[in-house]
């Protein structure tokens, strides 16, 4: 299969620690626009997988492209978020001593210092970004907000709006239901399938009817390889996936 049709390109992965298999033989593809859920026990190499894409860790073996311009395995860190790879985590960071549009002030794209960016004079344009990003993630009431009294889901959304201040291709999101409130899930779903589309959006979330509510496709891992893939229907009958991970 060619890489050049695929905004992710992941073929057989290898990661191992102290001769764990973290990853084995990974192969997975994420297309254009697409909105991808991974679920999978716990130890089934989800984080592991988002480290390697990311570049925080560094496989054995395999290959990991985003598009066909950009060898994953080549880059830093740095230069994989510049490529256009944003990633959220399961707990939300956000300056919670500053307002919500100062946070995504500081999430503007450029190399800048935390006083400079305080300190810098925001364009037309960049207003208009910030602005836009408001009324994506639902928080133009709270614009003038302290980020530290926002609600819990609210500081969720605060946190995917920073990663949009960079408009990247690919979003990795990490758990981004856990712990909020009914209404906050369903806000969440919307954004998240808004954002498809315009994005790549890859989630990993254990809340089934969360991912029923958002799923186009479903990967479904287990031992560091992928054991099923679908739509919910479809992974949900699969005997494998029963017995490894929701039967337990």
């Amino acid at each position: 299969m060619s890489i050049r049709d695929k905004r992710l390109f992941l073929e057989d992965l290898t990661v191992s620690f102290d001769g764990f298999k973290a990853l084995n033989n990974l192969t997975l593809y994420v297309e254009p626009g697409e909105l991808l859920c991974v679920i999978g026990p716990n130890g089934a190499g989800k984080t592991t997988m988002m480290d390697v894409i990311t570049g925080k860790t560094r496989p054995n073996a395999g290959k990991a492209w985003f598009g066909n311009e950009a060898n994953l395995l080549q880059l830093t860190e740095a230069e994989i978020v510049a490529a256009g790879i944003a990633r959220k985590f399961q707990k939300p960071t956000v300056f919670e001593q500053l307002t919500v549009e100062e946070n995504l002030e500081l999430a503007l794209p450029g190399s800048k210092t935390f006083l400079a960016a305080l300190r810098a004079v925001v364009t037309r344009s960049q207003q208009e970004r910030i602005d836009e990003v408001l009324e994506i993630t639902g928080l133009t009431e709270q614009r003038r907000l302290d980020a530290r009294i926002l609600a819990h889901g609210q500081k969720q959304w605060l946190e995917i709006g920073m990663l949009l201040m960079q408009n990247p291709e690919l979003l990795l999101v990490d758990e981004p239901v856990a712990g909020m409130t009914p209404h906050e899930i369903e806000r969440t779903a919307e954004l998240l399938r808004s954002l498809a589309g315009e994005h790549s959006v890859v989630v990993v979330e254990h809340d089934m009817h969360f991912v029923r509510s958002i799923a186009r496709r479903v990967v479904v891992l287990h031992e560091g390889q992928v054991i099923a893939e679908g739509d919910m229907d479809k992974v949900q009958k699969d005997p494998r996936v029963i017995e490894v991970y929701l039967g337990v």
